[in-house]
């Protein structure tokens, strides 16, 4: 396939950060670079410490538990994959194809996750998506072979690539808990779009993966600082 072709190049030419992994070791590393190239990290860290790492397991399951979290909450989203790893341990994707419509919505599966998982199996069963070889491709390769499947859109991908695979520099401009940890860390009038975000974040290269983890941190422990802020949050980590 043709897709097959531009990933293979891309893997020709992929950079030396996608040979590091985010590990425990490397997390203390990318603290003390951030700290060093952004004063306002250096203030973070000591007003609320380290983040932890974090981990979910590769391939299908990986995937699967970041399209059941979509747009439900933390709890709910747990109670959910809890039910469907129930009813699929092995959670390989021919073992979740062999689930019915009824298994499925038992579990807690809306109509839409349900489509979205049976492609991710179906791309994955059929070789559009290889996690053998994902790997070796650069970030961007990498989410646009996970961006084919329904349901993996672009902030999917790049959560994905950084707590499965420990993509080192990965920023996602659209997660809307990085928006406003960045305002407040930041100072900023108004909260930053996705581009501006990325942009911001070029200062932070190359632990971006590591800098998205602070600033949740640090979102997680900020104050109410804003009684106007929106209290509808979508796509918070």
């Amino acid at each position: 396939m043709a897709w097959n072709l531009q990933f293979c190049l891309a893997a020709c030419y992929a950079g030396r950060m996608a040979q590091v992994v985010l590990d425990a070791a490397n997390l203390k590393k990318a603290m003390r670079h951030l700290a060093k190239v952004d004063p306002d990290f250096a203030r973070a860290i000591k007003e609320v410490g380290h983040p932890e790492l974090r981990e979910v397991p590769t391939g299908f399951g990986g995937l699967m538990r970041s399209i059941v979290g979509q747009q439900v909450s933390v709890h709910a989203a747990r109670s959910i994959w809890l039910r469907l790893e129930a009813a699929a341990p092995s959670m390989e994707p021919a073992d979740f194809l062999a689930l019915s419509d009824e298994d499925l919505r038992a579990v807690g599966l809306s109509g839409a996750k349900m489509r979205y998982g049976r492609s991710l199996a179906t791309d994955i069963v059929e070789g559009r998506i290889d996690f053998a070889t994902l790997d070796a491709l650069d970030d961007e390769a990498a989410i646009a072979m996970l961006c084919q499947a329904k349901g993996i859109g672009r902030w999917t991908a790049e959560i994905y690539l950084m707590f499965a695979h420990g993509r080192p520099d990965i920023m996602p401009g659209l997660d809307l808990g990085l928006v406003i940890a960045a305002q407040h860390l930041k100072k900023l009038r108004k909260r930053p779009d996705a581009k501006r975000l990325v942009k911001i974040a070029e200062q932070w290269r190359p632990w971006r993966s590591a800098a998205a983890l602070l600033l949740w941190h640090y979102r997680r422990n900020m104050p109410d600082w804003s009684a106007k802020a929106p209290k509808v949050e979508t796509k918070t980590k």
